[in-house]
């Protein structure tokens, strides 16, 4: 549907608190239990999914943490997060059989913004190697649900696809054919051998708090801006809790 563009109205959300990013990344590289991590000999490989218009790199220093705790980890292979969700949810996907094959274990995904949706079909998509799913302020409900900067990237970048710009997501992604089972499952109930996890915080200036409250997962509100969510000290509490769970589960 060339020229439609994405369809949706912005929000108004609260953009100053993104100016936090400083001041919580500061927090967490002076926190103890950032710098030394306890390390599980049972720790759970996980893959790493970026979130809009961000690519692995945008993760680094979850993936370096978690690596410090004994996690075999995997990158989703995306440098620009702009791609038809299919595509990407196919990338990723290839990622995560290879981790799962090579540490003989289901794995956890944490995916940021629109990468927590990706992580979550890719978990309904693929139960029997997923354990839990993580979703860092995914507005899995509704995805369009985002600020006006936002919402102008987001039909920026289909304009360019619907002008035939390879790896980037056009508007027939939102309403066409070539998404359709992956909307259905972005709305599909979760696994119920798949554990999810939706962190939230009140004061997101890029998407509503409200569309990040999947039903089928466990809700964590925490003090954290939309981007610091990867930064964010009571983050980084929340997503230890999770993962040493995950070592006392497999050790038994």
């Amino acid at each position: 549907m060339p020229g439609t563009f994405v369809l949706g109205e912005p929000v108004d959300l609260p953009l100053q608190g993104e100016l936090r990013y400083g001041f919580e990344l500061a927090r967490l590289v002076t926190d103890r239990g950032f710098l030394t991590p306890s390390r599980h000999a049972n720790a759970p490989p996980v893959l790493l999914i970026p979130g809009f218009m961000a690519g692995d790199p945008s993760l680094a220093l979850l993936r370096n943490w978690v690596q410090r705790r004994g996690s075999d980890t995997e990158v989703s292979g995306i440098w620009l997060n702009v791609d038809c969700s299919e595509r990407a949810v196919r990338g990723i996907e290839t990622r995560l059989r290879q981790l799962a094959e090579r540490s003989q274990r289901r794995v956890v995904l944490i995916g940021q913004s629109r990468g927590g949706e990706l992580a979550r079909v890719v978990a309904v998509r693929n139960p029997d190697l997923v354990s839990t799913v993580v979703m860092l302020g995914s507005p899995v409900l509704a995805p369009l649900k985002v600020g006006r900067a936002v919402m102008a990237a987001v039909r920026s970048v289909a304009r360019l696809g619907d002008l035939g710009m390879p790896g980037v997501f056009s508007s027939e992604c939102a309403v066409g054919d070539c998404c359709a089972a992956y909307r259905d499952q972005l709305r599909a109930a979760v696994p119920g051998d798949v554990d999810a996890v939706a962190v939230y915080s009140r004061t997101d200036g890029i998407v509503s708090w409200h569309a990040c409250l999947d039903p089928g997962a466990l809700h964590v509100e925490v003090g954290s801006s939309h981007s610091g969510m990867s930064a964010n000290r009571e983050v980084y509490a929340v997503l230890a809790g999770i993962l040493d769970s995950e070592a006392q589960r497999w050790s038994g």
